[in-house]
């Protein structure tokens, strides 16, 4: 498989209508891939509609919008979209996510995450290949939906996937894998899952930075913030850092902040966020590449001296 090297779309440091100068760089410092991601700020399809004519030639994905936070045909709608703005350049990521985004901010359901992801998968490939689909599937039923305009390429489908059940999900009806949060030694346990010719992608947090102190504290915040989510706690078990990280789960539930992020060590920091100067930042996502993984999608964080724009063309692969 080609070796990707992928960008996520927009940047931490500025709003989407602030980042076309900068997405549109990205072809040219040899950037194949921009991904976006959907939250609690932009939505995961409008940063793609417009890097669709920003970036013309790269790779348009989305990682992850979530299965229950629209309907099914809302969802493959929004697919079609994008697969006829930038014809066989759009792949479509999808997953359970959590129970915060889905029920907390979302007034959604999140029920059998497993089972709705894969109902979900299973309509958007016959939605998206034009047919009209009147299926009743375990988590939802649908009557009579037929794409107005189905895509003439319709869109590669990949899955967020964290632990076995999905990662063989993704392998056996998929085109890919997702998954984050993970070191470089931990792709070769995801790759096992999956099989050689299913492609994983993975988003890497990178910081380029010389001041290790300064991008452990940082990544504390942001670790606490994610592997207390039942669902990245759980890969995080399956991984084998459960023991590491219990004293942050206990503290975190007892409410004391500032105990759990004490509790993880630079060592957790160290395996799961990338930083160092460019060049070391670049050997380490190498590592990741070297142990299976076939589309790194950097997320460069802000920290010390070095702007978002210059870690993104200091990041770039070298050609």
């Amino acid at each position: 498989m080609t070796q990707n090297w992928g960008m996520t779309i927009p940047f931490y440091d500025r709003s989407l209508a602030s980042s076309q100068e900068l997405i549109a760089e990205l072809p040219g410092l040899g950037y194949t891939d921009a991904w976006s991601a959907e939250v609690n700020g932009v939505d995961g399809f409008t940063p793609l509609a417009l890097a669709a004519h920003w970036a013309p030639g790269v790779r348009l994905g989305s990682a992850i919008v979530p299965v229950s936070t629209r309907g099914p045909g809302l969802l493959a709608m929004s697919a079609a979209t994008l697969a006829d703005l930038a014809p066989g350049r759009f792949t479509l990521g999808i997953g359970a996510s959590s129970p915060a985004i889905v029920e907390k901010w979302n007034a959604g359901t999140f029920d059998k995450p497993y089972a709705r992801t894969r109902d979900t998968l299973r309509f958007l490939k016959k939605a998206l290949a034009g047919e009209k689909v009147t299926e009743t599937y375990e988590t939802f039923s649908v009557q009579g939906f037929r794409l107005e305009r189905a895509p003439k390429t319709p869109p590669k489908i990949v899955l967020a996937a964290l632990r076995p059940r999905m990662l063989r999900l993704a392998a056996a009806e998929a085109d890919g894998a997702i998954t984050n949060w993970l070191s470089p030694e931990d792709v070769r346990k995801v790759r096992a899952e999956i099989g050689q010719d299913t492609e994983l992608i993975a988003r890497l947090f990178v910081c380029v930075n010389d001041n290790a102190d300064q991008v452990r504290e940082m990544g504390r915040r942001m670790l606490a913030g994610y592997l207390t989510v039942p669902v990245y706690a759980a890969f995080h078990d399956w991984l084998g850092r459960g023991e590491e990280l219990r004293p942050m789960h206990e503290a975190w539930a007892a409410g004391d902040r500032r105990a759990a992020l004490k509790a993880i060590s630079d060592e957790v920091v160290d395996a799961l966020i990338v930083h160092g100067d460019a060049a070391a930042c670049r050997a380490r996502i190498q590592e990741y590449v070297d142990n299976g993984l076939d589309t790194p999608v950097l997320a460069p964080l802000p920290g010390g001296e070095i702007s978002i724009d210059q870690a993104v063309r200091e990041l770039a692969p070298e050609r």
